[in-house]
């Protein structure tokens, strides 16, 4: 099954640097994609928490909300890929996915109720499954395999500057107005992101003779194929441990900074999530354009370096003020992660005709260490103390970094 390209050869296409730049070409309309998507993914984040509390929910009930949200978005990587995969239209399912994001949102500002919010979770965990993949499919018929990773890293920088203006306006609601205007924000923002797709209609269509193509046996083979591949499975591995290594880092922090800070731990947390974010605006495009002419294996490298140093440098410096700088590592291991998952996957995968599929593997990988980091480190935290556990989380970046410099290949095509 092969996805149609889009014609960069074509005058105004993206051959042109002019064009590529445009609002209303193909590239130009990724770019407003990715920022738009990030604000309203951003409405998804801690906001449900502050808001449920606000509405007399416990601890206990919240957590089990948003632990129904990971299983589902777990549980729903890998059939997610495959519709990407068998849809004809990626932009039709990233248009449905975002239509998900619409009616989640307004459930959640019209009423707290615990059938609601459960339904939400579920919605959503299903809908951002669809929507990465998406997003990486049509991402790649404009670009080109030749020229992913610099795609790549105009989406991270995109998304990345919609993740910090969301945080903002969506705090700012939340202070200002009330915490319900938050998600009645989150699902105005789902329009300019559905107006985004329009200069993307078309882009990575299917033809319809490929999805008659082929019998179901030679189908399900060449799953089973893909998904045994080396490369594959020794690359999930990577991002399991490079997850388990980062997802428990941050709030760790953030409660051991609560402890010593006092009432600047609110300021302090706030830096620690922005500064990343501008890390991670800033170098994209940059670490794209160096895959391509360096290799994968120097920018994986890099990013599975920065999280040995960052768990080390937290179990050994507690001043507030060092912790906030420490997550410019944070920018930097987010941004080489951000490219690479999509990238590599693209890679080993992308001539199979499973490529989201493949996504879906990846993501399911990355959804187990996030699970198992956020346990263990909590585990580790109350029986043998905060270093204890940031040394455990740096002991896994630092077996991840390892797996990258000894078992992953090299995976970038050759000119």
């Amino acid at each position: 099954m092969t996805a149609r390209p889009f014609d960069n050869k074509a005058p105004g296409s993206l051959a042109s640097r002019r064009v590529r730049l445009g609002p209303t070409t193909p590239a130009g309309g990724l770019d407003w994609l990715n920022l738009f998507v990030a604000n309203i993914q951003t409405g998804f984040g801690p906001f449900i928490s502050v808001y449920l509390t606000t509405h007399g929910w416990t601890l206990t009930a919240i957590g089990f909300a948003l632990s129904l949200g990971t299983f589902t978005s777990m549980a729903s990587q890998l059939p997610a890929g495959a519709l990407v995969d068998a849809a004809r239209s990626k932009s039709r399912v990233a248009g449905l996915s975002i239509l998900v994001f619409t009616i989640s949102a307004l459930l959640l500002a019209v009423e707290p109720r615990t059938l609601f919010v459960y339904l939400v979770e579920v919605l959503h965990g299903f809908a951002s499954c669809t929507l990465g993949p998406a997003i990486v499919a049509m991402s790649m018929a404009v670009a080109g395999q030749a020229a992913l990773g610099v795609r790549l890293g105009r989406n991270a920088r995109y998304a990345s500057i919609g993740s910090g203006v969301a945080a903002a306006l969506m705090g700012a609601c939340g202070y200002y107005i009330s915490e319900r205007s938050v998600f009645f924000l989150t699902a105005l923002l789902t329009l300019p992101a559905v107006i985004a797709l329009l200069p993307l209609a078309g882009v990575g269509d299917v033809p319809p003779q490929a999805t008659s193509s082929g019998t179901e046996a030679q189908r399900g083979e060449k799953i089973s194929t893909v998904l045994a591949n080396r490369n594959l499975l020794v690359f999930a591995l990577c991002v399991a441990l490079f997850t388990l290594a980062n997802a428990a880092l941050l709030p760790l922090a953030a409660s051991a900074l609560t402890k010593r800070a006092g009432g600047a731990a609110n300021l302090l947390i706030a830096a620690c999530i922005v500064l990343p974010q501008l890390i991670v605006a800033i170098i994209s495009p940059s670490l794209g354009r160096l895959s391509e002419t360096r290799g994968r294996r120097w920018v994986l490298l890099l990013g599975f370096s920065m999280l040995p140093l960052r768990g080390v440098l937290f179990a050994l410096i507690a001043n507030p003020a060092f912790v906030v700088l420490n997550q410019i590592f944070d920018g930097i291991a987010a941004a080489s992660f951000g490219i690479m998952v999509p990238l590599v996957t693209s890679d080993i995968a992308a001539r199979s005709g499973h490529l989201n599929l493949s996504l879906g593997f990846v993501g399911l990988a990355i959804g187990v260490g996030s699970v198992v980091s956020t346990t263990l480190a909590g585990w580790i935290g109350v029986r043998f103390g905060d270093q204890a556990a940031f040394l455990a989380l740096a002991s896994a970046g630092l077996a991840g970094t390892l797996l990258v410099w000894r078992a992953m290949p090299e995976t970038r095509p050759p000119p």
